[in-house]
């Protein structure tokens, strides 16, 4: 097993356990630390070559917002936010290169995945008004599309000829705890408070990246 892969899953655990613990010095080492050794492994197992490229962009953009989101979740929210939605959208250009081939069976696939999303999207989205978060009505809409992108864009991968079927395997699953983690940050935040939800989403954001690269790496490496 990798070097860096090893040091991804020990700080993972790390953190999930500063969270429940509310060791605040190990979370501001573990979360950032997460990300840095994904970089690398990507970095020394695959170069960042064509699709690579933008699969690097996207863990340090993410690294980016799990900064901003560690040092004040209300503060810079707004900013995380941001960070993360253009870690998606480097996602999905590294999943469409080169631009995939459709079948009817994918985008009927597609379909059902982004109505079953939808619904809790719109939960989350009316919930807002009464949290005085009227204002994030759009910024939330704009990113719930983004991220939904990147899922399918992911999921599709598992109908692509071309990619290897472990690896289509992990990556869709990592893209899908990856927007998990996204929901219960949402509900957690503007609709009720989820008990150990903030374990649950670190723990299922950092499980879904760390599969999605495994991902990329067992097709490209």
């Amino acid at each position: 097993m990798n070097i860096f892969l090893l040091f991804a899953i020990l700080f993972a655990a790390l953190e999930s356990l500063a969270l429940w613990k509310y060791w605040l010095k190990l979370e501001y080492i573990a979360k950032p630390a997460v990300m840095i050794s994904l970089f690398l492994w990507l970095f020394t197992s695959t170069g960042l070559n064509g699709a690579l490229l933008w699969f690097g962009l996207g863990i340090i953009l993410s690294l980016a917002g799990d900064v901003l989101l560690m040092l004040s979740l209300d503060r810079f929210f707004l900013f995380g936010l941001v960070a993360f939605l253009l870690a998606h959208l480097a996602y999905v250009i590294g999943f469409n290169i080169p631009l995939p081939e459709f079948s009817l069976w994918g985008i009927v696939f597609a379909v059902m995945v982004s109505l079953g999303g939808a619904r809790v999207i719109r939960r989350i989205v009316d919930a807002l008004p009464s949290k005085g978060q009227a204002r994030m009505r759009m910024p939330i809409i704009v990113y719930s599309t983004v991220i939904s992108i990147m899922l399918l864009s992911a999921m599709m991968k598992l109908m692509d000829l071309t990619w290897n079927a472990n690896a289509a395997l992990l990556v869709s699953g990592g893209a899908f705890l990856f927007y998990i983690s996204d929901i219960i940050l949402a509900w957690n935040k503007f609709v009720a408070p989820i008990q150990y939800g903030r374990i649950y989403n670190i723990a299922a954001y950092h499980l879904g990246q760390i599969m999605l690269i495994a991902g990329v790496i067992a097709q490209f490496g």
